[in-house]
């Protein structure tokens, strides 16, 4: 029997007996998931409104965006600890009521208390960000495709839904953006009151014999690797949210055209998130999927650079249902390339880690290399250079062997 069948038998037994308990433990994970993307992307298209209320600069007003990936950076190595000596069911339950507050405060009157939230719901964002993977590996050990697919696509459909309804309440249904920015607050407390049957439900153990140790993680090749492509991945993703629509505006386009095709861009992933870790799941190695995500950021960015401004729909598309591959294959990666439930939350630490600190690099490089060059020809050299890097990181970490291999 496989490590990963052991762990999870070990794990259900007792635990999740009945429909009701794997259902209400569904709905959980959901809505944890619903609460991870929401409060982030829903700060973007009100940042100018944001600005002009209290009075901030620039650089300030872009700290609000590029704060969360760094706390991202900073705990993400941290949560799977956290997660070995507290608990994992209740590591993720402060995570959420950490969260819940760090949003009502972020709502709150002047510039420190925008921050001090938005720091808060960063980090508790980081923890279930690593955590979650994890669960799912231990709990769901034959259905992790299904799962992640499900986790994942709750997670970006609620992020897509956030970016376009915030100026609507913002400026239309009265709420400025302060109440627009607390509506999220729902949704983390309803997660949370979700979660708190599972405290005596799931197993508090996460490790599991044979597991390596967080120093052997960051000395594997593999893990490495699988970092990598979540770097990668998240820088593209980024770049394109931040640029994009800048791009597409020096070419002539009106904001209103480039906001949609932003928009389609981000709907196009979402049925990929879900499809490809139920693909990657049935497969004995998955590089054929990292072959064809390639390929949609080659023609998509080089659409972008070369090809013809009456098709952007069609470069956007193949963008998007890039990301979509991309997205849902590191998810899977956490658990396909690990043994045991605290192996998965070591890997989703290390590379969601080293990964938000590309993404935070990413755009600012992308908006420099345009600056000195004044032109989108290098940005975007950048990104299909990317591109490249991800493949051949990718085959790697999509080959059919563990993060503990010796070879």
């Amino acid at each position: 029997m496989k490590a990963s069948q052991r762990e999870g038998n070990i794990q259900n037994r007792g635990l999740t007996d009945t429909k009701y308990d794997r259902w209400l433990l569904v709905l959980g994970i959901v809505f944890i998931a619903a609460a991870l993307r929401a409060p982030f992307t829903s700060v973007g298209p009100l940042v100018q409104m944001i600005q002009d209320d209290l009075g901030l600069s620039n650089t300030l007003a872009g700290a609000i965006t590029t704060l969360p990936l760094l706390a991202f950076a900073i705990l993400s190595p941290f949560a799977p600890k956290l997660a070995r000596r507290f608990g994992l069911a209740n590591v993720l339950l402060i995570a959420m009521v950490m969260l819940a507050m760090g949003i009502l405060i972020r709502s709150g009157s002047g510039t420190g208390l925008l921050f001090t939230g938005t720091a808060i719901l960063g980090l508790s964002i980081a923890v279930c960000n690593v955590l979650l993977p994890g669960l799912i590996k231990g709990k769901f050990p034959h259905k992790i495709g299904l799962m992640t697919g499900v986790y994942t696509v709750s997670m970006n459909l609620c992020a897509a839904v956030a970016s376009g309804i915030s100026v609507p309440l913002a400026s239309h249904a009265g709420f400025g953006w302060r109440g627009t920015l607390a509506i999220w607050f729902m949704i983390a407390a309803l997660a949370t009151l979700f979660w708190i049957p599972q405290m005596r439900k799931l197993d508090q153990g996460t490790g599991a014999k044979g597991s390596i140790s967080s120093g052997n993680m960051w000395r594997s090749s593999l893990a490495w690797k699988v970092t990598i492509f979540m770097g990668l991945q998240s820088l593209l993703y980024y770049v394109f949210i931040a640029w994009f629509s800048v791009l597409l505006g020096e070419r002539g386009m009106s904001s209103s055209h480039a906001g949609w095709l932003l928009s389609l861009m981000q709907m196009a992933q979402l049925p990929f998130t879900f499809f490809v870790p139920l693909w990657a799941g049935r497969m004995k190695n998955q590089r054929i999927l990292v072959i064809i995500t390639a390929i949609l950021y080659f023609i998509g960015i080089g659409g972008i650079w070369l090809g013809s401004s009456a098709l952007m729909a069609v470069w956007a598309i193949c963008f998007g249902i890039a990301g979509g591959f991309a997205f849902g294959l590191v998810m899977m990666f956490f658990s396909l390339r690990t043994r045991s439930t605290q192996e998965a939350a070591e890997l989703s630490g290390m590379a969601q880690s080293v990964g938000y600190v590309l993404a935070a690099m990413g755009p600012a490089l992308f908006g420099w290399l345009h600056d000195v060059t004044n032109s989108w020809t290098m940005p975007l050299v950048l990104l299909l250079g990317a591109s490249v890097l991800l493949l051949v990181v990718g085959l790697g970490a999509g080959s059919d062997r563990y993060v503990g291999d010796r070879r």
